[in-house]
């Protein structure tokens, strides 16, 4: 792919495109309307040819527009790349040139025209971004622009851009270039490199974009609701950004207590995780979660019956932590809540009385994130990843087992109790940080190894956790789930030293055989589920 770039003055987006040869491609000229422009020596220092074509004075625009093509003429390029080139074109250099290029610094529509940074800092918008897009007859045929029609040809990328507090227009012009056009246009040109994107009949489609599940264009944004204390640490500076969903969400959940204070970085960090396992189940539910961890998970009959068995797994780790319940929080599961120290808890509601108890406890943050039965559609099913560079996309991890999906393979059949087991302990693993071990009885957690780099060593740590931490209950007659294979016979034989009679995991190690027949000689039962559930974050 060869680009004829034409800019008005420094160019650095034709500068960024040359240095950077996305899909290859390269600028085969690079043409300015003025001789003293920056972008001709900056072009020439990298080995690229230059031409300028100044208009003249009086000049009508077809008449310059014939002279710049007389320019490119003796150039092979198949991309127009416009840069600050500041004079609208018309059918006449359009028709002729192959697709033109232009880059805007907004997010089109919104704030067209030569001013996009001021005029988004007067509409006091939060994000802003640049566009990427065909560029279009914006000309009458007395020569003279039709404002309505410039920046209005079809979009090919937009890339986003958060306006701070403070911004002056400077700032957010430096911020909108190095953080959005700077990746947004190598982008477009890269797909024009690799023949990916077709332009017809006023529309651009890129190839990828009917992929479905992951298409090739992502415009990401989202509105700031609040600024946070500090993050993580108080050395680092947060604030909540929100994006609207039909879904429960500890984002857009009420407060309560009003006189409570805020809540931090961490608190919606934990909260989403305790929600998001308390809604795991259909009984009733609990969960105790510290740094997004679980410290108890249960269900029972009755809610105040699961918070208790929850609690009970660690209670010495759940101090300080976060509950979540899957139920309206009535007020007996409110007493045992403020009976000691807990940060947050999140429900689908309260009763009366209980919200009188929970409003005792000064500053324990009591969120009501509305009902739990989200339809299907309306709910968020990827999750989305920061990294350096980029974004990880991914589909959530909704498996939900049944007995049908294990497959027994000792001799040892495991009980239809211990079945019922495996399925809970499976869906608690799914929210345990990897390497994840969890220890159950009936459906309440009774130990729980988590974050280990050795898959025995967590299976050391959900032993001691039973041991130690548990209250009234312990890993004797417990199962065992495990998020991937063991793969060496000591995790089961660690399980086993523990009292566990039963293990549910994925299988498909190489030592699958010698792990089984190690669970036969120690008389424990145990279920593959073909599956991992692996989390990392």
């Amino acid at each position: 792919m060869h680009i004829a770039g034409m800019a008005g003055n420094r160019g650095r987006n034709l500068l960024n495109i040359a240095d950077r040869a996305p899909g290859g491609a390269e600028l085969a000229v690079v043409l300015a309307t003025s001789e003293d422009a920056p972008v001709l020596d900056a072009a020439a220092e990298r080995g690229i040819p230059t031409e300028t074509v100044p208009p003249r004075e009086g000049e009508d625009r077809r008449d310059h527009e014939r002279r710049v093509l007389d320019a490119l003429d003796g150039y092979d390029f198949e991309l127009v790349c416009l840069d600050g080139y500041m004079r609208v074109l018309s059918e006449t250099f359009l028709d002729a040139a192959p697709t033109t290029l232009n880059v805007h610094p907004s997010l089109l529509p919104s704030f067209p025209g030569t001013d996009a940074w001021g005029d988004a800092l007067d509409a006091g918008a939060r994000v802003t971004g640049c566009t990427v897009h065909v560029v279009t007859d914006a000309v009458d045929e007395a020569g003279d622009v039709v404002e309505s029609e410039v920046d209005g040809g079809p979009i090919v990328t937009q890339e986003p851009v958060p306006v701070y507090e403070g911004d002056d227009e400077a700032d957010l012009k430096e911020r909108v270039l190095y953080e959005g056009e700077f990746r947004a246009y190598p982008r477009a040109v890269r797909w024009f490199a690799e023949d990916s994107v077709t332009v017809e009949r006023g529309d651009v489609t890129v190839e990828g974009d009917d992929d479905g599940t992951f298409p090739a264009r992502d415009l990401a944004s989202a509105d700031r609701v609040e600024t946070l204390r500090y993050g993580e640490n108080p050395h680092q500076d947060a604030a909540l950004y929100a994006t609207p969903t039909d879904e429960a969400s500890v984002v857009h959940a009420e407060q309560l207590n009003e006189g409570a204070k805020g809540m931090g970085y961490n608190n919606y960090n934990d909260a989403d995780a305790a929600l998001a396992l308390a809604a795991e189940f259909d009984a009733p539910a609990a969960a105790v979660i510290k740094h997004t961890n679980p410290a108890g998970c249960a269900t029972a009959e009755t809610l105040a019956d699961a918070y208790a068995d929850a609690l009970s797994t660690d209670p010495m780790s759940a101090f300080g932590g976060i509950v979540a319940l899957n139920r309206e929080c009535d007020a007996a599961t409110a007493e045992l809540v403020v009976d000691s120290f807990k940060e947050v808890v999140v429900a689908p509601g309260y009763s009366d009385d209980a919200l009188a108890v929970l409003r005792e406890k000064e500053n324990l943050r009591v969120l009501d994130v509305g009902s739990l039965d989200t339809p299907e559609a309306a709910g968020e099913h990827y999750t989305v990843k920061p990294v350096t560079g980029g974004r990880l996309v991914q589909e959530r991890d909704e498996q939900r087992l049944t007995r049908a999906d294990l497959e027994f393979v000792t001799e040892q059949e495991p009980t239809d109790e211990q079945v019922e087991t495996m399925l809970f302990a499976w869906q608690v693993a799914k929210h345990v940080k990897s390497n994840a071990i969890v220890f159950a009885d009936g459906t309440e957690t009774v130990g729980v190894g988590m974050g280990q780099v050795s898959r025995v060593d967590a299976v050391r740590l959900a032993a001691m956790k039973a041991d130690e931490h548990a209250e009234g209950k312990d890993a004797a007659g417990a199962v065992m789930a495990s998020d991937a294979f063991f793969p060496f016979p000591d995790g089961v034989e660690e399980a086993a030293d523990a009292g566990i009679e039963a293990v549910v995991q994925p299988g498909g190690s190489v030592n699958d055989d010698d792990v089984i027949e190690t669970c036969d000689e120690l008389g424990i039962a145990m279920a593959f589920t073909g599956q991992r559930s692996f989390r990392h974050d």
